[in-house]
């Protein structure tokens, strides 16, 4: 079959030997005309290429959709990356936090296994103030002989073994509640001692007299205490992959700074991987990790491909757009309009490309971690889990080549300057909610603790969860805010869920009808449909090219099935 440049030539020879002999002005301006009637043309067909799928383009030029096959092995090759990975991470999280819990059995006096909100557990005595204090410094003395888990004693931040206890409190002070007298000075001071492990060990137990301990409660700010553990996971082995090698930072703090009577304990473990200096592991076949690295370099070639591919296509079209920009006001001696020069802008492709430099990123950091050189799981998580995402929600580009499930893809488009602008007037009543919520019922109700608590339950209640729960847990100490609760609760589940909610489905809907009757009716023509329409003529796939197609979806559609869908 002929190349669309090949007719244009031996049309235009056609036309000028039809001409018969020209003489003069005549003759340009016959030249000219061809020479215009040719690049139009060819610009026609350039942009009609354009705007097909990977199948069309198959049966009018023979081009094999590399990208679509690139895609598709793309997609494979970075989900089994992302599993292999959460399944690693899965382990390192689920050993930080049985650790994080153990170390709360271990270091605090009485845990019940359960925090009390967002802190461990409190205190009521001074004698339980003491006790709790000194049960954490001699259970971090006993650590070898009673612990479970793979621990040692780490060096802190002046490289010294040991146990850091600071107190804060108030430089002086006096409150005398009988005749309501205070007395205090607000400056804090701050008292640090170390307790190595050789104070620790002596039987004597003489730093327990020292005036550091003698706590004067009126005027204690908080005591806390730091020490660091080193740890090792062995559970990796079984994986045959290298463990990793753990220090816990963990902190220790009793808050009195509310002198409410209530002391609250807090724990704090923050662990951070580093590369274990002397591994000795025997055994057949104790290392994967060769394999793991060929399959992210592998990953990374991809993506690297599909990124270069989808740069080209960009960079194409933009010139493509160029052309037709400039032929348009040639022509028509107007601008096209600004929904023309947008389907120029292939946002799939933009898409691609910042998943592929995502996955890219985070192969990188992947390997590294295997490697050990470096311990970034979140960064890596949140690089290849949004990648893969986007890697998936990219596949509905090519369900949308179908004119059946292009619906969704048109809907979506249609409705979501109307959904972001109604959301934007929606957003103002429901922070105006949030604010109020927190203000009124904050010191009645958990739920309405903070404003992050309390636009997070409002959420729930629009889409009708806890409803009950939120009504009941309301503290009725004060009559007038129980009152105020009802009529604030019950205003807003019906507002958001009987009109604003319908108002939203409303509008998505609504749009839903819109393209349903454009395709039954037609779509509304732009001056690049226009333009693309006014020569009939159109390339149609000859039988040796269907029969060298293997895709179904090719077989089956022709390119007068539908009407003109810019398909971009």
């Amino acid at each position: 079959m002929p190349r669309p440049e090949e007719s244009l030539d031996l049309r235009v020879r056609s036309r000028s030997r039809a001409s018969g002999p020209c003489r003069g002005p005549r003759l340009g301006d016959t030249m000219a005309q061809l020479d215009s009637e040719v690049k139009e043309e060819r610009l026609r067909e350039d942009l009609r290429f354009y705007f097909m799928n990977p199948c069309e383009k198959y049966r009018a030029r023979h081009q094999i959709p590399w990208k679509l096959g690139l895609q598709i092995l793309k997609i494979l090759m970075v989900t089994t990356q992302l599993v292999r990975f959460g399944l690693s991470n899965q382990l390192v999280v689920a050993f930080k936090e049985d650790n994080t819990v153990a170390f709360k059995h271990l270091f605090l006096k009485n845990y019940s296994g359960t925090d009390e909100d967002d802190y461990s557990c409190s205190i009521y005595t001074q004698e339980d103030a003491y006790e709790s204090i000194f049960f954490a410094i001699n259970q971090y003395h006993l650590l070898k002989n009673i612990s479970l888990a793979t621990l040692d004693y780490g060096a802190n931040e002046d490289n010294r073994i040991g146990l850091k206890v600071c107190k804060q409190h108030y430089k002086r002070g006096s409150v005398l509640s009988s005749n309501e007298t205070l007395n205090v000075d607000r400056d804090i001071e701050i008292d640090c001692v170390l307790l190595d492990l050789p104070t620790l060990a002596d039987s004597s137990q003489a730093w327990k007299q020292s005036a550091f301990f003698k706590l004067e409660f009126y005027r204690l700010l908080q005591v806390e205490i730091s020490f660091h553990l080193k740890g090792i996971d062995l559970q990796k082995i079984h994986s045959r992959e290298l463990p990793d090698c753990y220090v816990f930072q963990n902190t220790v703090v009793f808050d009195n700074k509310a002198h409410s009577g209530k002391i609250k304990v807090y724990f704090d473990s923050e662990a951070t991987i580093e590369e274990c200096k002397a591994l000795n592991i025997s055994g057949p076949a104790q290392r994967n990790i060769p394999y793991v690295l060929v399959f992210d370099t592998f990953v990374i070639l991809i993506c690297l491909a599909s990124l270069v591919l989808c740069t080209r296509s960009i960079v194409l079209a933009l010139r493509l757009r160029k052309r037709f920009l400039d032929f348009f006001l040639e022509k028509y001696q107007r601008h096209a309009c600004a929904a023309d020069r947008w389907e120029f802008v292939n946002g799939w492709y933009v898409l691609v490309i910042i998943s592929d430099l995502m996955t890219i990123v985070g192969s990188v950091l992947k390997m590294e971690i295997k490697a050990k050189n470096l311990t970034n799981y979140n960064l890596c998580s949140i690089l290849l889990g949004t990648s893969t995402l986007f890697v998936w929600v990219g596949v509905i580009r090519y369900l949308g080549y179908f004119q059946a499930y292009n619906v969704l893809i048109l809907t979506m488009r249609a409705s979501l300057p109307k959904v972001l602008r109604f959301s934007a007037c929606a957003g103002m009543i429901y922070l105006g909610y949030t604010f109020c919520g927190w203000i009124v019922l904050g010191p009645y109700h958990d739920k309405f603790e903070n404003l992050n608590i309390v636009a997070e339950c409002l959420f729930s209640l629009v889409n009708g969860d806890d409803m009950f729960a939120t009504f009941a847990q309301i503290q009725q100490k004060s009559t007038l805010v129980w009152l105020f609760s009802r009529l604030y609760l019950y205003s807003f589940i019906s507002l958001f869920i009987y009109m604003i909610l319908s108002l939203f489905i409303a509008l998505i809907t609504d749009s839903y009808d819109t393209i349903k009757k454009y395709q039954q009716n037609g779509f509304p023509e732009t001056d690049l449909q226009g333009f693309l329409k006014d020569n009939n003529s159109k390339e149609q796939p000859t039988n040796e090219a269907l029969a060298c197609l293997s895709c179904t979806c090719c077989l089956r559609r022709r390119g007068s099935d539908d009407p003109l869908i810019l398909i971009n």
